[in-house]
């Protein structure tokens, strides 16, 4: 709908000699105002130095003229605003064909034929995950699942960091241990955190460490040769991949390719030694750096004085192994904000070395997800795991509601929705207490708007009476229309909150019809019938596309 009023106005704009301008059709704050609202007016009105408002008058005539019976009333309001309200029977059919197009609805093509790479959640192997990473894994999810509904095919990556410091202070302790069999991802997160103590504590420690982290690196790009620490190693990268995939399917997320820092340090030094001779990065003191102060950017460490690459280092190999393996028209980044200066050198540096990859390669920066301790720390072994999180919060629904299936949906549900309701770059302090409220923005309110529907539609199966002469439009109907519109804008803009918004508004005008207008047994059951399908088919297509599990009861 929000297309065809936009090729209204574009004609009435050139039917009254208005050159092209930039225009844009919302809906409007308040649904007394109508269903759709546009400034043209006002744009075109500066340019051509006209009365805004006369000229409002004009192109309202206009639009009503070429929406005909699409339209009940085309007013002008304010300085200049034109204000659109749909017909009660256009808002039948376009309800109809919601319907009619079932798990479609609300699904663009502005992407067709693209092939968009979406990298995200990106936990460590020989740390467990935790609510940094699921932060990430639910803004990822919901950001790819958008991208896809605008006609992209989407390949979803992680990069997981299996060499580096963090990992030889995991091997250090499980070695000192004597651990030859590892058992759990805990084991191993257990064994880094204490190792990260002794690292900052011990000196002697802190060598052994460093002369670890070395070796292995020599170990993974066959420089070197210890098959009892290269079988330590792979055993470690084994149990934390499968606890992390446990981790996604329970998220709804299966990812299509894993990469770790062990494919892309090679490719990585040979890139670093590639700029050194062109004179992209320089040596400072043994280390290998890319002086961004002309760039306005930090100075960052490539190589480390002991010949260690640093995370830039593997970003850049990743680069290149994803356009080898994976060739997308582009290559989306999702990490923490803190990452910000990261890649701005980074992509600053892969700017110099490979332009046209740099310029298809985005990063897209979400807050920190937060509780009222503060901050969290793995080195000092306090964190909070994705799952334990997960797993409180079903022991908390399981009080209300025993059913475990119900339980687990209800608690994914509550934790997507407290971080996807938020724009990306702020942070979040979870509460767990709110989030699983019943009374509005949460994400079991949302849920269970949908169960009222299904329990309405379950009754109709058994045979439905009344008339299916429309009544309204009810308010619930004409914020259905916008569905399509608030879909596109939030993947154009890859911000999931824009969606989270739209159904948390419209499970609020469902609850008031569906409080105030009976439905069964009701004169008008046959279109209120209709009017809950077209809800209820809305509000799945829309949790789905945010990664929001649909219970079929609560």
């Amino acid at each position: 709908m929000e297309h065809i009023i936009r090729e209204a106005v574009a004609k009435a704009l050139s039917e009254a000699g208005v050159p092209e301008v930039m225009f844009v059709v919302e809906r409007p704050a308040d649904i007394a105002h109508g269903d759709y609202a546009t400034n043209v007016a006002l744009v075109a009105g500066k340019t051509l130095g006209k009365n805004s408002r006369n000229l409002a008058e004009e192109l309202a005539t206009s639009i009503k003229d070429t929406l005909g019976t699409k339209a009940s009333k085309v007013e002008t309001a304010g300085p200049g605003f034109i204000n659109i309200t749909i017909s009660p029977e256009e808002v039948v059919n376009v309800l109809t064909e919601a319907v009619a197009q079932g798990a479609e609805w609300g699904m663009g093509h502005a992407q067709d034929g693209k092939r968009i790479c979406v990298e995200y959640s990106n936990p460590n192997p020989f740390k467990e995950v935790h609510i940094g990473h699921l932060m990430s894994n639910v803004v990822g999810e919901a950001v790819s699942r958008l991208i896809g509904a605008s006609g992209a095919e989407v390949i979803r990556d992680t990069f997981g960091g299996d060499v580096g410091p963090h990992v030889a202070k995991a091997l250090w302790q499980l070695q000192k241990d004597g651990i030859t069999t590892i058992e759990s991802a805990k084991q191993i997160g257990e064994a880094y955190a204490r190792g990260a103590i002794e690292y900052e504590e011990d000196e002697t420690a802190k060598k052994e460490i460093d002369s670890l982290n070395t070796e292995i690196y020599r170990i993974v790009a066959n420089q070197s040769k210890n098959p009892k620490l290269y079988s330590l190693w792979k055993e470690g990268r084994e149990v934390s991949m499968k606890e992390f995939r446990r981790l996604f399917a329970l998220l709804g997320t299966k990812l299509d390719y894993e990469f770790f820092d062990s494919d892309t340090t090679t490719p990585g030094m040979r890139l670093i030694e590639d700029g050194l001779e062109k004179g992209v990065f320089e040596k400072s003191e043994g280390a290998i750096i890319y002086c961004g102060e002309d760039e306005g950017l930090n100075t960052l460490v490539f190589v480390t004085s002991r010949g260690t690459p640093t995370y830039e280092t593997k970003d850049l190999g990743l680069a290149f192994l994803k356009e080898e393996r994976i060739g997308a028209d582009e290559n989306v980044i999702i990490t923490a904000v803190e990452q910000v200066g990261h890649f701005q050198v980074v992509f600053a540096a892969l700017m110099k070395i490979a332009p046209v990859l740099a310029q298809k390669t985005t990063h897209l920066a979400h807050g920190l997800l937060r509780l009222s301790s503060g901050k969290m720390s793995s080195r000092k072994g306090n964190i909070i795991t994705a799952r334990a999180l997960i797993e409180d919060m079903m022991a908390r629904v399981a009080e209300k509601n025993p059913d475990p299936i119900v339980a687990e949906q209800v608690a994914i549900g509550a934790i997507k929705y407290m971080i996807l309701r938020q724009s990306l770059g702020q942070d979040i302090v979870f509460d767990p207490e709110k989030s699983l409220s019943l009374t509005g923005d949460s994400g079991p309110y949302v849920q269970y708007a949908l169960v009222r529907a299904k329990k309405i539609l379950a009754y109709a199966q058994e045979g439905t009476g009344g008339t299916d002469i429309p009544p309204g439009p009810y308010d619930v109907e004409r914020l259905i229309l916008h569905f399509p519109h608030v879909v596109a804008r939030a993947a154009q803009e890859r911000s999931p909150n824009l969606l989270t918004t739209y159904l948390t508004e419209l499970a609020s005008t469902w609850n008031a019809f569906y409080a105030n207008d009976q439905t069964l047994g009701s004169a008008e059951e046959a279109y209120k019938q209709r009017t809950a399908l077209a809800f209820a088919t809305t509000m799945q297509n829309g949790l789905t596309l945010l990664g929001i599990p649909t219970p079929e009861k609560m």
